[in-house]
């Protein structure tokens, strides 16, 4: 179980300044959402039992330079691509539309021996990476529990800390998918 720490950076004895629009309330939870993988999730990863860079729950999009660079190839990439169409090359790679889609084996940049990413913190790092398991998607924060390090409880006591009173956080579970939770805020009902 993971408790809930104080938000670094946050002082929560001043109010909050009104939240005049929907894209600065959804600014306001991808905040929330990276200070939780920040704190919560990424220091797990080392231990973690079932990485998500093994790429078993997870399907990564990734661009030309990336599959290239992480795949050490250097053939061209129609050339690869044609190599791709015909069954011929990495059968963890799927094309579709411009992008990769890989799926099934370990990422190349991750050291199984160390649980380590070789391209944690660079620009090349896939955005897929940064987001998963917690991401603000459209004014909500969507959750993968899956990932062992992601408590529902927790995190919706995080967010309702982050985001500070005036909110009440609920969540919903994917009818299809019951591992992928939604977040969302109402506006708590003001007492008389």
């Amino acid at each position: 179980m993971y408790t809930v720490r104080p938000i670094p950076n946050s002082n929560r004895s001043s109010p909050m300044p009104p939240r005049t629009t929907p894209r600065r309330l959804a600014d306001e939870l991808a905040d929330a959402a990276a200070a939780y993988q920040a704190s919560v999730v990424i220091p797990h990863c080392p231990q973690c039992s079932n990485s998500c860079c093994r790429l078993d729950p997870l399907v990564l999009e990734l661009e030309w330079k990336q599959v290239r660079t992480f795949w050490r190839i250097e053939e061209p990439r129609a050339t690869f691509d044609r190599r791709l169409a015909t069954g011929q090359g990495p059968q963890e790679i799927r094309a579709a539309n411009g992008l990769y889609y890989a799926h099934g084996k370990p990422c190349p940049a991750f050291n199984e021996a160390t649980a380590s990413c070789s391209v944690y913190g660079q620009p090349i790092k896939p955005a897929g990476c940064s987001d998963f398991p917690v991401y603000e998607d459209g004014g909500v924060i969507v959750a993968d529990l899956r990932c062992e390090a992601v408590d529902r409880k927790a995190l919706t006591a995080w967010i309702a800390q982050a985001l500070g009173e005036g909110f009440r956080v609920a969540w919903s579970a994917d009818p299809e998918f019951p591992f992928l939770i939604t977040i969302s805020l109402k506006k708590a009902k003001r007492s008389t």
